[in-house]
């Protein structure tokens, strides 16, 4: 049985996608003849210290040289290929989207990023890439070769379909609070709507992006919608289920997605999606179950908003389609299945 060590950096309970993606394949590669560990990086990743790079050195090092390395993108792209060429072990990176991308960063501090991260993936013995997107994203801009990728899309579990609230009509954002996820320009966007009869609801961690919480309090209370957007903060799973049952519509604004699991999620109960094309997020939802606008326009986002909150006919439509996407989706088996695949291949 192959031994993995898959090192992730921080906290591994982090509400997000990405962590939640990392808890479930921890969880079921197991059962997929693959005996896995979890290595805690520590949490600066991707702007480690050189005291915290030194530590990630020591950890990453001292793993058995017989067992593979799974590492997280989100440190994976951060270290420095020097490092991981004293590895001498099989290594794979697991990459949601590429850490240069991130939203916020200074020009030179991504241009740095992806040079990193591309000297680092030319070293890796594989890559697993959470969606199709960014699979064309590492070979184009990172010059990695396709039979090197494996696309392994985040699971999604079976959920009751939505039954919505109606009046007033209730939308829906989840994420956390960062630039990326782009809340203050669905906020702008929706100061053309003042007249619709509409609530906005934003469940996600406020604790992440100082900045982008900040402007997020400015934008709403400049356009006077205080009394008509809640910042629920991050929520418990319970609680997200009961937002996503009354919601009647979900809202992804976000500049870039490496896949887009609230998009899935929202499918999965049968949500209508008006959403951005920033990233995977353009190929996750099909055409017929959302509205999709270019990332960063308001102006778009408001009329595609519109069209939905005023036609209860089109939002019925995009509904069932919703629905009936969301039964085709991967499962979490089927995404550990293939990083197991890939695992086993690699010992052949």
């Amino acid at each position: 049985m192959p031994n993995v060590v898959f090192a992730i950096p921080g906290n591994i309970e982090t509400a997000s996608g990405g962590y939640g993606y990392d808890r479930r394949v921890l969880e079921l590669l197991p059962a997929y003849g693959i005996a896995v560990s979890h290595l805690e990086l520590p949490g600066s990743f991707p702007a480690p210290s050189s005291a915290d790079l030194a530590v990630a050195r020591s950890l990453l090092t001292a793993t058995p040289a017989s067992s593979v390395l799974l590492i997280d993108g989100l440190a994976y792209g951060a270290i420095p290929a020097t490092l991981i060429e004293e590895l001498s072990r099989d290594v794979i990176a697991l990459v949601h989207h590429p850490v240069g991308y991130e939203t916020g960063l200074a020009e030179a501090r991504a241009e740095e990023l992806i040079a990193m991260e591309r000297a680092a993936l030319a070293l890796a013995r594989h890559v697993v890439v959470t969606s199709s997107s960014t699979k064309r994203t590492l070979e184009r801009d990172f010059a990695v070769p396709s039979k090197k990728i494996t696309v392994a899309e985040p699971g999604t579990d079976p959920a009751p379909r939505a039954t919505g609230t109606g009046t007033p009509l209730q939308m829906l954002a989840v994420g956390a609070v960062s630039k990326r996820k782009a809340y203050d320009i669905l906020v702008r966007a929706l100061v053309p709507l003042a007249e619709l009869d509409w609530r906005l609801t934003i469940a996600g961690a406020t604790d992440r992006d100082a900045a982008a919480v900040d402007m997020l309090d400015a934008t709403i209370a400049t356009a006077r919608l205080g009394d008509r957007v809640t910042l629920a903060g991050k929520v418990v799973p319970a609680t997200l289920d009961r937002l996503y049952e009354s919601a009647d519509l979900l809202v992804m604004p976000s500049l870039y997605e490496g896949y887009g699991m609230v998009l899935a999620e929202a499918m999965a109960r049968g949500l209508p999606i008006v959403c951005t094309t920033g990233g995977a997020a353009a190929d996750t939802v099909p055409g017929n179950a959302a509205i999709k606008v270019p990332p960063g326009d308001p102006q778009a986002l408001s009329v595609a908003l519109r069209d939905v909150l005023e036609n209860k006919k089109l939002r019925i439509r995009m509904a069932d389609a919703s629905w009936d996407a969301g039964r085709a989706l991967p499962t979490w088996n089927e995404t550990a299945r293939r990083i197991a695949a890939t695992i086993l291949g690699m010992s052949v």
